[in-house]
Parts: C-alpha cells; structure tokens; sequence
C-alpha cells in the first residue's frame, strides 16, 4: 500500500508550457500514467504526446484522472489548485513557486472541507519509488523500501533520498511538502500518512528554520509514533530576521530557530543530525532494521 501515489493513479498537467511539458515527458518514462494536459483555449490539441482539455473537469470526465501536478504561473495557480478541487482530483502537487501569500490564504480557506489533498505549493511533489511520480523530483535516485521521506526543501529531499540509496535502505514514499508559508500538507498530516502505512517502517523529516511546524511535528511524534524518526534542520548559521531561501524560512519574534527546533525533536526521541551529510547515517543508526 503507497500513500498519495501508485501504479494506479492516472496524472494531468495543469500547465503545458516547456516545465510542464518537459515533467510530464519524465515521469511518462517513469512509468507514471500521464494522461493529458490542460490549457484554456488549446482543448483539441497533442502536445508533448497529451491530449490538452481546456478545462479539469473536462480531463477528469474523460480521461479517469485522478492526480495533477500544477505548474501553472504564480498569478494563476490557486485558481487551478481550486479548479482541480472542484473537478473531484484527489490529489494535487503544485510546484509553482511565488503564489502570493493572500492567493493561498484564500485558497486554503476554500479547500476546508474539500477532500482533494493538496501538497505544496513550491514543492518539489512525491514520488513512490518504482511506481509514480508526481512534479519534479529526480526518481531515478530512489529505490522501493520501508523509510517514508517529509520534507520542507526540495534539494535536501534529494540529498537524503540519496544518502538512504547508497546506504542499501530504500523509500515507500518520498514527499516535499514545500517551503511556502501557507501550504496544503504539513508535517503532521504527513506523518499521520506513514504511520498509518503498513509498509513505511521509518520516516526521516527535513526541516528548516522559520515558523513552528517542527515543533509541532515533534509533540506529534511523541505522542502519537510508533515508528523511529530522524530529522535535520536546514539553516543552522542563518542570522535573525533574513529570509533564508523559502518564504517560509524566516527567524521572527524570537521564534524558529534551527537550535530551538532541533532541541524540541530530540527532547521528543528523534534522532537529530547535525550535518545534511549525515542524514542517511543518522536514521541507519536510529533505525537498525531497515537497510534491505
């Protein structure tokens, strides 16, 4: 059983310009089912081997879509979040990056209630090793196993990924949840999913500075995992009050500090690793029985 994804789920493109059309190529080679694209006023038409529909709703109705990934504008992209809620996608990754923060509010504000589960925006999508791919990850680096992978940064998502890889321990889900102040999926949600999965074993969650999600994730995993999680905080050098990369990575009002966070997890029984180049190490030893 995968969370989010699997051989079954049936992926539109919302945004067919040159990234979307040259994702949607990638993870057709996957193996992922990409069945069409769309984009208003280009319905009728093939581009980059999909059929594009004007509309979501006219996609789901006629190609069983179940999934989408968003690539489309920051101007536009959480009225195509909305759209694909609308349309019944179950699913939805949005990889578009600089969505204006009141475009989101009014978006999730929309979503409550919705049973479309969106993840991002400004992510980097999911991916479940060997059977979907969903945005923009590079999938050729991961291998099918027990350790489920959350993370804030698209980069150290691959970085980790990685590490497990060449470390003999594979992935049953690979998630970037994206580093935006007002995004779909959050830590918990996620970790909910791999705890709740029979095949996830152990989770390695990427944080970074700004905000209070890890903190929360922390309390969560205290009281509520069963399973053994290991965890980086990205931004340990960054000065106070400088944005570091995401909209979301900032230190303010003495809150969402890389020491703070880091000392919350491991207060909570998470193994915390003080290198990105560690990560990979520091679950193995945390979690002994996962290397296949």
């Amino acid at each position: 059983m995968a969370i989010l994804c699997d051989e079954s789920t049936k992926l539109l493109v919302q945004g067919v310009g040159r990234m979307g059309q040259f994702h949607a190529n990638l993870s057709r080679e996957y193996g992922t089912q990409v069945v069409g694209g769309v984009a208003p006023g280009k319905g009728g038409q093939v581009i980059a081997e999909m059929p594009i529909y004007d509309t979501v709703a006219e996609a789901v109705k006629d190609s069983g879509a179940n999934a989408s990934v968003i690539f489309v504008p920051p101007p536009g992209a959480a009225d195509a979040i909305l759209e694909a809620a609308d349309a019944g996608i179950a699913l939805a990754a949005c990889v578009t990056e600089g969505i204006p923060a009141i475009d989101m509010a009014r978006a999730k504000a929309a979503l409550k209630g919705s049973e479309m589960r969106l993840v991002g925006p400004n992510c980097p999508g999911v991916v479940t090793p060997e059977q979907c791919r969903i945005g923009i990850m590079p999938a050729q680096i991961t291998r099918p196993g027990p350790v489920g992978v959350v993370s804030r940064s698209g980069t150290l998502t691959y970085e980790a990924v990685d590490q497990l890889s060449r470390l003999g321990i594979g992935q049953s889900t690979c998630l970037g949840i994206g580093g935006d102040p007002i995004i779909g999926t959050n830590f918990i949600d996620a970790l909910t999913l791999f705890e709740a999965d029979p095949e996830t074993k152990a989770v390695v969650m990427i944080g970074e500075i700004g905000g209070s999600a890890e903190e929360e994730a922390a309390e969560f995993i205290q009281s509520e995992m069963s399973k053994p999680v290991a965890a980086f905080i990205a931004g340990q050098r960054a000065p106070k009050g400088k944005r570091m990369g995401h909209a979301g990575a900032i230190i303010a009002g003495g809150k969402g500090a890389a020491a703070d966070k880091m000392a919350a997890l491991e207060r909570c029984g998470v193994a915390v690793s003080a290198s990105p180049a560690e990560i990979g190490e520091t679950l193995a030893k945390h979690a002994p029985g996962v290397a296949g």
